[in-house]
């Protein structure tokens, strides 16, 4: 979708949690991070017409909260800097990395893009693709952010990125479904396996949990690393054996065999682009998802909205417990950046500063792309008492929940892509029987290795 915002959509945001600044990893990069305005990023105020006008492109992804908090932003940029015009372009996550990785490469792209962490790893061109934000630091104050988190978005050498948040996976349930069909809400395998009995039980087109075939990547990674306590891939080579991850292929296929989750030929047939968007999500017949602290959002509010079955009860999940340990990693959730052929580099900088560090950009982004990394951001959040409180109690259990780090290559698109990656092949098939547990677990650990350069 792209449009010309013209005019602020007012929020109504409030909330009373204080937020932690340990969301995105520790103390700020600055000596001095006191200021809650971004300190040295605010330009000097120009009069109107004292500017040659500049137009820029602004893509991003998301629900549909993101994109009326965003396009809010937007416009109260655009009234502090009349010379500036944003032109926003932005839709759902299903196909957007494919079509974004063909504008970035082809030199397309929007001049200022939301990137998932990953992407600079896979598009930047060791840094060439971006443009290094150090150079900005005159109108994007980047002593606002921790140092381990902006080291992470540096390739070749320069800053080609900003960290918005940190995030990680966790378990949510729809609670009233739950309630609905007397089941207690799982907190390890033996609950969540009784839900499935429970659940085919009450009606067999209800469903505990969800789980597209990326998000049961996600889940076999944590299910794993719970039974093992090592990461999924240290030093580029991938820790687990064929023999291990096959284990965790045979509990995938128990859980489609005792009614725990959908088949993927059941989800393709509800003809849906995202859970959130399915039919069967919204109206409670599938109760519980595996998904970022950043989306919870609009995972709640396709239940609270739904015209067939309004107000359902959005809850946080406990950590399933699978083994003697906790699984799970984390992962800069996403972060902005600056395509190479912006011909306004500066103003685009000063966009970004803007909805990361300036206290009204902040004020109106909220907790829309999870807890702030900006120093900044979080002190504006913490003084108004905003802020998402189930975005914040997600963050805080996601961290606290999920000790090991997101590997760079983990969502590269040769494994993540849709339909072509290695991740939907393989979980694909073992779902449709076309593979069975040994067959799936030899076929994703070739492709790994593969995507390693092994």
């Amino acid at each position: 979708m792209r449009k010309n915002v013209t005019k602020a959509i007012s929020l109504s945001l409030a909330s009373v949690m204080v937020l932690s600044l340990a969301a995105c990893g520790g103390s700020s990069s600055s000596s001095d991070s006191g200021s809650s305005s971004g300190g040295a990023a605010a330009p000097a105020e120009t009069e109107a017409g004292a500017e040659e006008p500049v137009s820029l492109r602004f893509s991003w992804w998301g629900g549909d909260s993101r994109h009326e908090a965003t396009e809010a932003a937007i416009a109260a940029f655009q009234e502090k800097y009349p010379y500036i015009t944003i032109e926003a372009e932005y839709g759902a996550w299903n196909g957007w990395e494919e079509a974004q990785s063909m504008n970035i490469l082809g030199g397309s792209a929007a001049d200022v893009m939301q990137i998932n962490w990953n992407w600079i790893e896979s598009y930047s061109n060791n840094g060439e693709n971006f443009l290094d934000l150090n150079e900005y630091s005159d109108v994007l104050d980047l002593t606002q952010f921790p140092q381990t988190s902006l080291d992470a978005c540096v390739a070749g050498g320069k800053q080609v990125a900003v960290p918005i948040s940190l995030t990680g996976r966790l378990f949510y349930w729809n609670k009233t479904t739950f309630d609905e069909v007397g089941a207690a809400l799982p907190t390890d395998e033996a609950s969540l396996l009784a839900a499935g009995a429970a659940f085919k039980a009450y009606d067999d087109s209800y469903y505990p949990l969800a789980m597209g075939e990326y998000d049961r990547a996600i889940f076999l990674v944590h299910y794993l690393e719970s039974k093992y306590n090592k990461a999924w891939v240290e030093d580029n080579q991938l820790q687990y054996s064929v023999e291990e991850i096959q284990e965790g292929m045979d509990f995938i296929c128990k859980m489609e065999a005792e009614h725990v989750m959908p088949t993927i030929a059941v989800l393709s047939g509800d003809m849906a682009d995202s859970i959130d968007k399915n039919a069967k999500w919204i109206d409670g017949k599938y109760a519980g998802i595996l998904e970022w602290d950043s989306s919870a959002t609009k995972f709640q509010q396709a239940i609270v909205e739904s015209t067939n079955k309004p107000n359902q009860e959005f809850v946080i999940g406990e950590d399933l417990e699978f083994g003697d340990y906790k699984g799970g990693f984390t992962k800069i959730s996403m972060a902005f950046a600056i395509t190479k052929n912006c011909a306004h580099p500066k103003e685009a900088a000063m966009l970004i500063n803007y909805m990361l560090n300036d206290p009204e950009g902040a004020e109106i982004l909220s907790t829309e792309r999870g807890i702030p990394c900006s120093e900044a951001a979080v002190a504006v959040l913490n003084e108004k008492g905003l802020g998402d409180e189930l975005v914040k109690e997600a963050n805080a259990q996601a961290i606290a929940n999920n000790p090991f780090q997101l590997d760079a290559k983990f969502e590269h698109n040769d494994l993540k892509a849709n339909p072509d990656g290695v991740y939907y092949k393989v979980f694909g098939k073992l779902s449709s029987g076309d593979y069975d547990s040994a067959k799936a677990a030899e076929a994703l650990v070739d492709g790994i290795n593969e995507c390693l350069g092994n």
